[in-house]
C-alpha cells in the first residue's frame, strides 16, 4: 500500500462517529423559540394591519411584539439543560425575528401610512438598513459592556413607534406623516449611531414593558371601538 493510499484512507475514514444534527422543526419545541414566533405571529400581524390601514390594530401587534422579544430572553436564561447549540439557535432567531419586528415593521407602517408614496421608500429603505447593520455588529461583538448596547437596541424602534401613534389624533394627518418620517429617520440613525445605551429587558425594566403593553393595547383597543 503506498503512502498516497494509505493518507487518503486515513483522510477519508471516519475515526469519529458524526453527529447527526437535530430537525429544524425540533427547535420550535424549546419554549424561549416559541415565544420569539409569537413575536414574529403579533409582527406578521402589525404589518398586516399597516398594510389595509389599520393603524390602531397595528400598534397592538407592534407592542406585543416587543413584549415577546423582551420575554424570550427571560425565558430563556430561567431554562435548565439547554445545550449551546440551542442557545446558538435560539440567538441567530431572535435577531432574524428582530429585523422583521422592529426594521420591515417599521418601514410597512411609513410606507402604508404614506400612501406608499415612492418619497417614503428612502426611509423604509434606512429604517430596515439601519435595523440589518446594528443587528449584524451585535451578533459580532455582543455587549459593549455587562449592562449596555452599542447605538440604540432595535426593539426600541417598536416601542417609541408604538408611543407616536398615540398622539395622532393631536395633529392632522400631513404633519403626523412628517413626525413619523423624522422619528423613522432618527431612529435609523440612533440604530448605528457610536453610543452606549442601556440594556433595559430585564430586571423591574421588564415589569415596566409588561405594563407598556396592557396599557397600550387597552388604548389602541378603546380606539378600534370608536
Amino acid at each position: 500500500m503506498t503512502e498516497e493510499t494509505i493518507t487518503q484512507e486515513t483522510l477519508t475514514a471516519p475515526n469519529d462517529p458524526i453527529e447527526t444534527p437535530p430537525t429544524i422543526i425540533s427547535f420550535a419545541r424549546d419554549l424561549a423559540n416559541l415565544c420569539s414566533l409569537a413575536g414574529l405571529l403579533s409582527a406578521v400581524l402589525a404589518i398586516y394591519f399597516a398594510i389595509v390601514g389599520n393603524f390602531p390594530a397595528a400598534m397592538i401587534g407592534l407592542v406585543w411584539a416587543v413584549f415577546f422579544d423582551w420575554s424570550d430572553g427571560n425565558i430563556a436564561r430561567r431554562m435548565k439543560g439547554r445545550t449551546d447549540k440551542q442557545r446558538l439557535f435560539g440567538g441567530q432567531l431572535d435577531s432574524l425575528i428582530d429585523i422583521v419586528s422592529f426594521g420591515v415593521c417599521p418601514a410597512v407602517v411609513l410606507l402604508s401610512y404614506g400612501e406608499f408614496s415612492p418619497w417614503f421608500l428612502p426611509g423604509a429603505f434606512l429604517i430596515v438598513a439601519g435595523g440589518v447593520l446594528r443587528l449584524s455588529y451585535f451578533n459580532v461583538y455582543g455587549l459593549v459592556s455587562k449592562t449596555s448596547y452599542q447605538g440604540l437596541a432595535i426593539d426600541n424602534n417598536g416601542i417609541l413607534l408604538a408611543l407616536l401613534f398615540v398622539f395622532h389624533d393631536l395633529f392632522s394627518a400631513s404633519v403626523f406623516t412628517v413626525i413619523l418620517y423624522i422619528l423613522i429617520l432618527t431612529l435609523a440613525a440612533l440604530n448605528v449611531a457610536p453610543i452606549r445605551t442601556p440594556k433595559l429587558s430585564s430586571g423591574s425594566w421588564y415589569y415596566g414593558i409588561v405594563a407598556y403593553t396592557i396599557t397600550l393595547t387597552l388604548f389602541y383597543s378603546w380606539q378600534l371601538q370608536r
